[in-house]
């Protein structure tokens, strides 16, 4: 009998509820501890910390976004960290449309790195985005529009393995060169920078950081929550039959390109909403994060923590980039050996990542409850 009760996709996934307690728990802890608890107080957590770990959060949104393509459709994409990029422009640029006041008639100041390149009014593609509502929904719209592009010109053109990979790195790096520019209207190489408020409230103080941390784990827990209703339904059982066998699911009738573009936008979107929340929080967004570089970087995480497993994506990136915090401290000049040591060992020794290597923990039935 079939289970029609809400939620009912993560009875049987304990570790998902373990990570939504966590980040229940971490919403209301972080931001109280912050600005409730004094300075002097050895329970305070400082404001840097709270940006540092709200970053790890959207960190982990980017991680979960690759694993639901790599770990249950097989798509290894070298690429997520455009989709992560844009959603930061997208949020950048209607920061930067906040800073200074309106001209005559109520035509938009140009942002000063246009007047610094004697840009004579502001470019189209700018337009609109001074409104939140609009530029919310780019966040969602550019990421995803590239993804159905690139999305159903390969999955069209049977594009797969190791190819589509390839053509996934191309595709970021194509970005990075054309960002880079100083035509583009984009910043070039300094990128957005020097925001100072978003919906009207002031991106230095320590409540809208707080409120910041509080959105990046709703918007986890929220991503977190529609890529397990995905895997969990009909559909995820399709993407993980074109997984293991594409070519016999092509043969039963399925429009195997279909599911696949559709599990890639969605990802993608994931992707762009990380990055629309990591901008804020760090305070700029340049093109140096379409590096290839990074993407691939992004695949660590999802490896060290166990791909195929959601929960394992979410663990391996905070681990990875609290190492990453730590060793560029202490040791800089070794992170990038750490790194790439952590990626062979857990290749040779824990092939299905920390979470797919800890034994599964026995579920005792309900009765009743098939």
């Amino acid at each position: 009998m079939v289970n029609n009760r809400p939620f009912s996709f993560l009875l049987a996934d304990p570790g998902g509820q373990v990570l939504l307690a966590l980040l229940l728990f971490a919403a209301l802890a972080v931001p109280g501890l912050n600005l409730m608890v004094p300075e002097t107080s050895t329970f305070h957590v400082p404001t840097y910390m709270v940006s540092l770990l709200g970053k790890y959060l959207t960190f982990a949104l980017l991680a979960l976004s690759v694993d639901l393509i790599w770990g249950f459709c097989g798509i290894l994409s070298l690429g997520h960290g455009a989709f992560f990029a844009l959603g930061g422009y997208v949020m950048g640029m209607h920061m930067m449309r906040q800073i200074g006041e309106r001209g005559v008639y109520g035509h938009p100041i140009l942002p000063d790195f246009m007047v610094f390149l004697d840009w004579q009014e502001l470019p189209w593609y700018w337009y609109g985005f001074d409104n939140f509502a609009f530029a919310a929904l780019m966040v969602l719209v550019v990421p995803g529009v590239l993804a159905f592009v690139f999305g159903w010109l390969a999955f069209r053109s049977r594009v797969t393995g190791v190819y589509l990979s390839i053509i996934t790195q191309a595709m970021t790096f194509a970005l990075m060169l054309a960002f880079f520019r100083n035509d583009m209207g984009f910043g070039g190489n300094n990128g957005l920078t020097d925001f100072k408020d978003l919906l009207g409230f002031n991106l230095q103080s320590d409540g809208t950081r707080a409120a910041l941390f509080v959105a990046s784990a709703l918007a986890l827990a929220l991503g977190y929550l529609l890529s397990r209703f995905i895997v969990s339904s009909r559909l995820g059982r399709v993407l993980v039959a074109i997984r293991d066998a594409e070519s016999r699911v092509r043969f039963l009738g399925y429009r195997d390109e279909h599911y696949k573009l559709f599990v890639f936008i969605i990802s993608a979107m994931l992707a762009g909403i990380a990055g629309a929340l990591y901008v804020p929080q760090v305070g700029i967004i340049n093109p140096g994060e379409f590096a290839p570089a990074n993407s691939i970087e992004i695949v660590i995480w999802v490896a060290v923590g166990g791909r195929g497993k959601l929960h394992g994506a979410v663990l391996g990136a905070i681990l990875v980039n609290y190492a990453r915090s730590y060793f560029t401290v202490a040791m800089p000049e070794a992170w990038l050996f750490v790194l790439g040591g952590l990626f062979i060992a857990t290749t040779l020794f824990l092939p299905k990542g920390i979470v797919g290597s800890i034994p599964a923990l026995p579920l005792k039935s309900v009765k009743g409850g098939e």
